[in-house]
Parts: C-alpha cells; structure tokens; sequence
C-alpha cells in the first residue's frame, strides 16, 4: 500500500475506526504521528537532521518560515 492522496478511504471497520483518519493513504500519517516539540535544548541532543544548518536539507518551518 502506498501513502499518497490517492489511496486514502474511509472504508467499513476495520479499515478505519476513526472518521478523521484512514488506515491507508496520505491521511494515515496522522492517525499514526507522534508530534515533537524540541524547546531550547542544546545542539548536540537534537536528531542530526534538526540542528542548525539542517545538514540532512529537510523541509521545515523554523520561526513559521520554510526551510531550505
């Protein structure tokens, strides 16, 4: 199964249990995220991809602005 937009249902149980969400596709990512908040903590705890410079090139929002 693929995660893209065009593989999202909302069929019967056990396909989904959650009319937000699906089991498959795009909108899947956020029946099974986890956020995290990283709040002033040191460079050298950060994940790689997180610390200043982005050295991994990663999309993100720093300061509500994208990155890179």
């Amino acid at each position: 199964v693929e995660v893209c937009h065009a593989m999202v249902h909302g069929g019967p149980f056990p396909a989904t249990s959650d009319s937000r969400t699906t089991s498959v596709g795009s909108a899947a990512i956020f029946r099974f995220l986890r956020p995290v908040c990283y709040q002033a903590l040191p460079q050298g705890l950060l994940p790689e991809p997180l610390r200043d410079g982005n050295p991994w090139g990663v999309t993100r929002l720093v300061d509500g602005k994208r990155e890179p």
